[in-house]
């Protein structure tokens, strides 16, 4: 499944380029360590006024007036060693440092900061860049025996000095040489926001996928599950959508639509919530973009907190909260390393010996026996599969006014992955199922789009489907567009997204009518996604 999300990604990338071009949008020991020296920071000439990031979401507004560039996009690739490149932060704050640590074969190179956001379509601001700077190849990528754990050791490259000029944002750091160009991305966080929606990056889901240097969490070079990593590290660039991860395909194209709208918004990863949980009870509602499979703990009971305080959940995908992590430190900082054993290797999990509640497996299955179902409403059940969503509740207040009638029909919805209300799962009460959508994955069954109010009043939306946040670019693989989705998916999110930033949802009270979960059985399905 790896494989076949990673290649979907890089065509939903190239059709969003196009869309926005056109106006619309060796072996280590785990006891080594190695420590390098900084290097003195690279001056940052800052190419636009600073921005005074307020309590409201007009600064957003003002934000995207500025000239916006489609330079962000990558012209040249080049070959896959031509530069590569990683950030010792997943996110950081105005007044911190972040190193980048920069492989290439050419003898210079330069880096250009980008802000993602709407921009009058053209997608980005350029919001810093250095000087040229001397380029050096550096040395192969090592890895730990047991775990299989592949991680750089490299001499940092330059340090940038996170200011003022830098707002809250998802930020694609363009490595920019004669030999080609990748991203590193970064997000800016503002710790003091009390913004109404805070989006998250899904970044340890992307670590989980990153197969550079050869290993993830699925799979190890010879293309089976027996040498994947237990452990993945941070310390090394993303192999996929030439070092963005998973941004462009997943998360892009919310993070333009919420800016295009001028909605109150922060950002921040789930790093951070995994450091920070109780800074979501300053928020409104938490948004979970297309694919947010990989939490720990912290995070999953940092939202649960959260939605028993009447903040409300979007989760805008399919397959949420489906894996158990754990974070550890690297040489480079704290949360840099994460374990995920899963349930054909959970055996091997020391967690068994020392907290058996930190076990890394699916959360559904012992000893956590703790389903996604109990947050999310339904639950994942397989991939791959590619099918219409079905309206089944049209008179729901996210459908209502949208043009559609139970029976319609929403090409290409659902897939690759997706999710069901599971006869007999646990979930709260009065789940309401508003798309019910015939499927065949190693057998038939249903993808359910649900909805339900918590006792807090916070609303939780799990759209159930990996087609969710593509469709709101019309940038969903090729075979796989249609209008009339996209429209009716746009009007769902926009709708959702404003009653979300009012407060808990279920303070206005939600559709009466219940639709049963029924149909096929509820067939055991082993897809790994």
């Amino acid at each position: 499944m790896a494989v076949r999300r990673r290649v979907a990604a890089t065509a939903v990338a190239a059709s969003l380029a196009v869309l926005m071009a056109a106006g619309a949008v060796l072996v280590l020991r785990s006891s080594e360590r190695r420590t390098v020296p900084a290097p003195p920071p690279v001056p940052n000439p800052v190419t636009a006024p600073r921005v005074r990031v307020g309590p409201a979401g007009n600064w957003v507004t003002v934000e995207n007036r500025r000239r916006g560039t489609g330079g962000w996009r990558i012209t040249h690739a080049g070959p896959a060693d031509a530069i590569q490149g990683w950030a010792d932060h997943v996110s950081a704050v105005p007044g911190e440092r972040v190193r980048l640590y920069v492989s290439t074969t050419a003898r210079r190179f330069q880096v250009k900061a980008y802000r993602m956001g709407w921009y009058g379509g053209r997608g980005g601001r350029l919001v810093w860049r250095s000087e040229p700077l001397p380029g050096r190849r550096l040395p192969p990528p090592v890895r730990t025996p047991g775990t299989n754990m592949i991680a750089t050791h490299w001499r940092p490259s330059l340090t940038i000095a996170i200011g003022p000029a830098w707002p809250p944002g998802v930020y694609l750091l363009k490595l920019v040489a004669a030999t080609g160009q990748r991203y590193v991305p970064l997000t800016v966080r503002d710790d003091t926001s009390r913004a109404a929606l805070v989006v998250q990056d899904a970044v340890a889901t992307w670590q989980a996928y990153n197969r550079w240097g050869g290993r993830s969490l699925y799979l190890g070079p010879d293309g089976s599950s027996a040498t994947r990593s237990r452990v993945v590290s941070f310390d090394r660039p993303y192999a996929a959508e030439q070092g963005a991860g998973d941004f462009l395909g997943n998360e892009l194209p919310l993070v333009r639509l919420v800016e295009s709208l001028g909605l109150d918004v922060t950002y921040w990863t789930d790093i951070d919530l995994h450091r920070h949980p109780e800074r979501l009870l300053v928020h409104r509602a938490l948004v979970s973009l297309g694919h947010d499979e990989y939490w720990s703990t912290r995070m999953r009971r940092g939202a649960e907190a959260a939605r028993a305080h009447g903040v409300n959940l979007a989760f805008l995908g399919a397959n949420a909260v489906y894996r158990h992590i754990r974070l550890r430190p690297s040489p480079t900082g704290p949360d840099r390393q994460e374990v995920n054993y899963k349930p054909w290797s959970v055996g091997d999990d020391p967690a068994w010996k020392t907290d058996p509640a930190e076990v890394t497996t699916d959360w559904r299955r012992p000893p956590l026996n703790d389903p996604e179902s109990r947050l999310l409403g339904a639950q994942y059940e397989c991939n791959p599969t590619h099918a219409a969503g079905v309206v089944a509740q049209p008179s729901s207040w996210l459908l209502a006014g949208t043009g559609v009638r139970a029976g319609s029909r929403l090409p290409s919805l659902v897939g690759d992955e997706y999710d069901r209300v599971q006869p007999g799962a646990p979930r709260p009460p009065r789940v309401q199922v508003l798309l019910h959508s015939p499927v065949r994955c190693r057998g038939p069954s249903f993808a359910d789009t649900t909805y339900y109010t918590a006792p807090s009043g916070a609303g939780v939306f799990d759209a159930g489907t990996g087609s969710w946040v593509c469709q709101l670019a019309r940038a969903c693989t090729e075979g796989r567009r249609s209008p009339v989705t996209a429209r009716v998916v746009r009007a769902v999110t926009v709708k959702l997204l404003r009653r979300f930033a009012g407060g808990p949802a279920g303070a206005r009270p939600a559709t009466a009518g219940m639709v049963a979960v029924a149909g096929s059985p509820a067939w055991p399905r082993n897809g790994r996604p």
